[in-house]
């Protein structure tokens, strides 16, 4: 087990997690041990994800790189986006979805590391994305205050909703039944089924994560040290408890035999795992912390064996409500505007994998300089420019 954790002075921290008996026996001792540091951005890194064998970070440098864990290697560079790589998921070890500032959506493929479509999702950023479950459903929110969801199995947009404000996150429930859209402090609770509102928390601070931690109860960090648990249903805080010095800007949640473990990161430097109790009204213990020195701003959790872990989603929401869903919202939306946009941002679907070259850079799996990935931008920009000139 490793934590991964990015920060603003452009480092990726990796701590492994060591489990050994106390003396007593009773008790297993949880202790963090630097494994590596990696400086491949020239920006502050602003996500990361992790799969079963990647760790895949993205950058205010405007670049997504891929870090292989196995190896402990650099894997190579993917430089699709023009603007900040805002969010990142994977969804099992096959498909990669970044989204960014430019507004764009991308789909890639994780083995070959191919960008196999680039949709044009919002008209201002992409601020956050979240995948269903089932993985046939996404959702995305951006700067133009709407909420997106989208069709992934015939990549393309099914439903838009307009809201009254730019939201920040937005993030599925375990089973895939309802989800939360973050605007500011404010978390509101929409169910699948009816697409509608069901209920409104208001958090005391600006929110800066959120995680599920069973169907209805949710994790809730924001610009504050303290982090709340809510229940979704009653929309009561169930306890809060002070966990960092500083506010915190990220959390993971996920279960292993015998433990449900829930990772905070904190501008104050410090990365922290907690021990989930089974009553969510009883604040978790501290199982173990280390300090970076370091002004962190994402996280994620990379398992040896995926098997061993369930990243808070229990066993994916059966395909036919989805798929009822699905036709259901098709029918409200054409998404006529959207369809256009996506004919747009074809010429930008062309199979470009690891800076271009997915053989080449798999094959080397060495760092990609800063020098030959700005080249390769530069030429790409110069590409683009030749490309509208000729179409004019």
């Amino acid at each position: 087990m490793e934590l991964v954790a990015g920060c603003y002075e452009q480092v990726l921290f990796g701590f492994a997690v060591h489990l050994e008996p106390e003396a007593c026996g009773d008790h297993e001792q949880w202790t963090l041990v630097a494994d590596f540091t990696h400086h491949a951005h020239t920006a502050s890194l602003s996500a990361v994800a992790v799969n079963s064998r990647f760790v895949v970070t993205g950058s205010k440098d405007e670049t997504i790189h891929i870090y292989d864990m196995k190896k402990k290697i650099e894997h190579g560079a993917l430089v699709h986006h023009s603007g900040t790589i805002t969010c990142l998921k994977f969804y099992g070890n096959r498909h990669l979805i970044s989204g960014a500032e430019d507004g764009l959506i991308c789909i890639w493929d994780a083995k070959k590391w191919e960008c196999l479509k680039s949709i044009k999702a919002h008209k201002g950023q992409v601020t956050f994305l979240s995948i269903h479950p089932s993985g046939k459903l996404a959702l995305s929110v951006g700067t133009d205050k709407t909420l997106r969801t989208w069709n992934l199995v015939e990549g393309r947009s099914a439903f838009i909703k307009n809201i009254k404000q730019n939201a920040h996150i937005v993030e599925w429930s375990p089973r895939g039944e309802q989800y939360v859209v973050i605007i500011q402090n404010k978390i509101d609770i929409y169910q699948l089924d009816t697409a509608s509102i069901s209920g409104t928390i208001t958090n005391e601070k600006r929110i800066s994560s959120v995680k599920f931690l069973s169907e209805s109860v949710l994790a809730v960090a924001g610009d504050e040290e303290v982090i709340r648990f809510f229940d979704c249903d009653s929309l009561v805080c169930l306890c809060e408890f002070k966990a960092h010095e500083n506010r915190v800007k990220d959390m993971f949640s996920f279960e292993i035999p015998e433990h449900h473990v829930i990772v905070s990161a904190s501008s104050d430097g410090f990365i922290k795992m907690w021990k989930l109790k089974q009553d969510k009204k009883v604040p978790p213990s501290l199982l173990c912390e280390v300090n970076t020195n370091a002004r962190l701003t994402c996280l994620g959790v990379w398992l040896d064996k995926v098997a061993d872990m369930k990243e808070s989603l229990p066993p994916a929401a059966e395909p036919s409500p989805v798929s009822k869903e699905q036709s259901k919202i098709g029918k409200k939306e054409p998404g006529d505007t959207v369809h256009k946009e996506e004919k747009r941002s074809k010429p930008n679907t062309k199979k470009r994998g690891l800076t271009g070259d997915s053989k080449k850079a798999t094959k080397e799996s060495g760092l990609v300089s800063t020098k030959k990935r700005k080249m390769v931008e530069m030429l790409e920009k110069k590409r683009k420019k030749k490309k509208i000139k000729t179409m004019q």
